[in-house]
C-alpha cells in the first residue's frame, strides 16, 4: 500500500533480483495530486550489470488515502532531459 509519499517507488524485484533499482527521487509536487522524479537504473542480465541512469516522472492522485499512479513521462536519454531543460529555462527566467 502506497499510504504516504516516502512510500511511492520504482523499485522492483524479482525472484530475488533487483530489476528496477532506484537510486534517487524528488517530489516535485505534494497534496492530492503528487509528481515525483525518479532516477533509477535497469537491470541488464546480457551484461550481468544494471545500465546507465534514466528517469522517470509520475504522476499520483490520493483517493482513498492511498496514492495511486495516474501517468508517467519517462525521459528516454541526456539529450532529452537537456532540452526539457533547455524548454523551461526561458520561462524560468522570466
Amino acid at each position: 500500500m502506497n499510504e504516504s509519499i516516502d512510500d511511492l517507488t520504482v523499485q522492483y524485484e524479482e525472484n530475488g533480483q533487483i530489476l528496477i533499482n532506484e537510486l534517487d527521487k524528488v517530489v516535485l509536487s505534494k497534496g492530492a495530486w503528487t509528481t515525483i522524479l525518479f532516477r533509477y537504473q535497469q537491470w541488464r542480465p546480457e551484461s550481468d550489470d544494471y545500465g546507465p541512469d534514466k528517469y522517470v516522472i509520475r504522476r499520483y492522485k490520493k483517493s482513498g488515502g492511498e496514492y495511486r499512479q495516474q501517468s508517467k513521462f519517462t525521459i528516454s536519454s541526456a539529450d532529452q532531459a537537456r532540452k526539457i531543460v533547455d524548454a523551461l529555462l526561458p520561462w524560468i527566467e522570466k
